[in-house]
């Protein structure tokens, strides 16, 4: 199945959302291999939106996030709990929109080059499974209208996969 995200630049930012979100939840339909699902997640807002780099840390046992599916340039490995805007996001549950990177307490520079973040958890079971990671290479680019939108296709991607082990019956 062919599915272009490309949209039009004439349409606002939150225009392209809404045009987004349902293109994308039919596109997930059906699919329930979560590499498969997070890697077109990440190609797929790459592909709509421009974002210099996209993509998802994933919890690995208590204190650590690791580096999953991505579009862009090199990223670091893996990431502390409460270190850095992605650690932050991962200890608080909750979305952090960093207008200048430079400015955040203890922020890790995987990349020189980006200078704005919007980190949103993903919960699963009320608990905190990973983060989308989304960087900008332009001071505040990010704002409460991507944090909404990109709230609610974390919580797409939670209704059509499992990142939490099933549990042992």
């Amino acid at each position: 199945m062919e599915t272009s995200f490309t949209l039009s630049s004439s349409l606002t930012k939150e225009e392209r959302y809404q045009q987004f979100i349902p293109l994308l939840a039919t596109y997930l339909a059906g699919e329930q291999e979560a590499v498969s699902v997070l890697a077109n997640v990440s190609a797929a807002l790459h592909e709509a939106f421009g974002f210099f780099w996209v993509g998802f840390y994933l919890v690995k046992d208590k204190d650590t996030l690791v580096l999953g599916p991505f579009q862009g340039s090199a990223a670091c490995f893996r990431i502390r709990k409460g270190r850095g805007v992605c650690g932050t996001a991962w200890a608080e549950a909750r979305t952090q929109v960093v207008p200048d990177v430079e400015l955040f307490p203890g922020h890790i520079a995987c990349s020189s080059l980006s200078r704005s973040e919007i980190v949103v958890p993903i919960l699963q079971e009320e608990q905190v499974v990973g983060v989308l990671d989304i960087d900008s290479p332009q001071l505040n680019q990010f704002d409460e209208i991507d944090r909404h939108y990109l709230e609610q296709i974390t919580q797409l991607i939670t209704q059509t996969i499992r990142l939490l082990p099933k549990p042992i019956a």
